[in-house]
């Protein structure tokens, strides 16, 4: 296979990109009137012509943008309430669907260079399977360590509150600080909305802070992480309330994290709790997912299933609100221009994207979605022989584990590292070690000025400071993916600023107007998933009002 060679150093390679697997669609009539737009010097197409020369109603939902949030509220629509919500037609500027998944293969590889997994939930397990990929699951080791490096080390997380006394990522007075803080003796809520950092540091102490919540903050991957969400952020600016809301009301429940778990407990137990789907896996432990052929799997197999109501290459220029109370979207097409007109339309494209799109219709919401900050990070998969790996680091003669955790405070740029030949099967080659590394976020926008071949020696730099022999041979590099506004930041106000965007519409008469994607449900894969169904579910409310009546 061709390789290109760095500059900088010219003994570090990088893979040419292989099978970018890319999504097609399967024609079939979309529903839409024919509605004619006539641009000076421009092509025009009525949509009846993508309708293959047939005339049809208006849609009753338009979803803007194919990434896993709209495909999976399109999915959602068409499973659970198929009465109402079938009459849909998902549109993607971009020529794939999938959004920031992007899964790559090639010369015995298989890699991700956005998202790299997911938490196994029912939302989850049951999008897959309606998505027909129940036999392409793959699960993680729920009893693979994850690590966290501390003062040189590697050292293991606890997975279970039996590991808790023996750790040693924790000093003894640092443990006893965070079972009484979790338990409520520790400093009441203030009266302002907290950080995590803040939050964090009165309830369970510095130590809990700096070597455990600070580094899961910073990462981006949901593989690492047992109780947080995937920000790439700075847990100073970061809010408690709106990034780890479930954690956060268990204080405001019971006086206590403690004291609110138990009430969670009894409160769950005291509900009648509907049988659960029996097509649905169930996952062992405490683990991670993924598909056979990597992530990309989900959102092809739901655009397959969808056939011709996702339409590629379509760019939306324009939406107007009609007297009937509808919408009207103006698209640019490989065809030429072409308007829908829509009972309601959901909006799960990027903030800013959503921000310039909805300005004429209310300028208030726009600006409250401009707001938002979306930091970079670059992902950067490289690949080493299995004798690269240090000794000590190494569980029965093999690289076992989710991966590694680096707190700001150790003196490494790398947020952290995906083993992802360990995680998932088929992901390398015998005898290679494939790793996923996470550099830039929040605080360090500077990977920006850096080349590619300066971010791989920055990685190659860091993981020769714990986990790869020093004198290695260099690493062969697959790819580098650089994502300059990667991921949502739910900063302190984020909730006031999503509400306030949500209040424009409903108050500007918007009705049917709807706001999805991570910024509003959260930035972990099942979140958008577990989102998906949320929002699917208020378009059917709103959707019902014109069937039932």
């Amino acid at each position: 296979m061709p390789t290109l060679t760095l500059a900088d150093p010219p003994t570090l390679r990088l893979l040419s990109p292989v099978n970018l697997r890319r999504s097609t669609s399967i024609s079939s009539p979309f529903f839409c009137r024919p509605v004619r737009c006539a641009v000076a010097g421009e092509s025009t197409i009525s949509s009846s012509k993508v309708g293959d020369g047939n005339n049809y109603s208006p849609v009753d939902c338009v979803i803007v943008g194919a990434g896993i949030s709209g495909l999976c509220i399109a999915q959602a629509l068409a499973t659970k309430h198929g009465d109402v919500g079938s009459n849909v037609i998902v549109t993607e500027a971009r020529d794939r669907v999938g959004g920031n998944i992007t899964t790559m293969e090639g010369d015995g590889y298989l890699w991700e260079e956005g998202p790299n997994s997911f938490q196994p939930s029912d939302s989850m397990l049951t999008m897959a399977v309606d998505s027909g990929l129940k036999d392409d699951l793959v699960l993680g080791d729920p009893n693979a360590p994850r690590f966290v490096l501390w003062n040189g080390k590697l050292r293991p997380v606890p997975s279970k509150p039996t590991d808790l006394p023996f750790f040693d990522l924790m000093s003894f007075p640092g443990k006893l600080r965070a079972g009484f803080g979790a338990l409520g003796i520790r400093p009441p809520p203030p009266d302002h909305e907290e950080s995590v950092e803040e939050f964090v540091r009165r309830n369970l102490g510095d130590e809990v802070f700096e070597r455990l919540i600070e580094p899961f903050c910073s990462r981006q991957s949901d593989s690492l992480q047992p109780l947080c969400s995937v920000y790439a952020g700075d847990p100073s600016k970061l809010s408690m309330k709106a990034a780890f809301g479930k954690v956060w009301k268990l204080e405001q429940k019971g006086g206590s994290i403690i004291g609110g778990t138990f009430k969670a407990i009894q409160e769950k137990n005291n509900t009648p709790k509907p049988p659960r789907d029996p097509r649905l896996p169930k996952p062992k432990g405490q683990t991670v997912g993924s598909f056979k052929k990597g992530l990309i799997m989900l959102p092809e197999a739901i655009s397959k299933r969808l056939g011709g109501k996702v339409k590629l290459s379509w760019k939306l220029s324009s939406i107007i609100r009609l007297d009937d109370g509808g919408y009207s979207l103006t698209y640019e097409t490989p065809e030429g221009l072409v308007s829908l007109q829509s009972r309601s339309v959901v909006m799960t494209v990027p903030s800013r994207v959503a921000s310039s799109l909805l300005h004429p219709l209310s300028a208030v919401a726009a600006d409250a979605l401009s707001k938002f900050y979306y930091p970079p990070v670059a992902a950067v998969s490289i690949s080493y022989p299995k004798e690269a790996i240090r000794t000590e680091c190494l569980i029965e003669g093999e690289l076992k584990g989710f991966g590694q955790l680096h707190p700001r405070s150790q003196g490494v740029e790398t947020l952290g590292t995906i083993y992802s030949s360990s995680l998932f099967p088929n992901r390398a080659p015998p005898g290679r070690i494939l790793l996923l590394n996470y550099i830039g976020g929040a605080t360090n926008p500077g990977i920006l000025s850096k080349t590619e071949s300066e971010l791989v020696e920055a990685v190659d730099r860091d993981l020769r400071k714990m986990l790869i022999n020093p004198n290695a041979k260099d690493p062969l590099v697959l790819g580098v993916r650089v994502w300059p506004q990667a991921i949502p930041q739910f900063l302190i106000g984020h909730l006031d600023l999503l509400d306030a965007a949500k209040s424009a519409l409903r108050d500007g008469g918007f009705q049917g107007m709807f706001l999805g994607g991570n910024y509003v449900s959260g930035v972990a894969l099942g979140r958008c998933v577990e989102g998906a169904y949320e929002v699917a579910a208020e378009v059917a409310d709103f959707l019902s009002q014109y069937v039932y009546k």
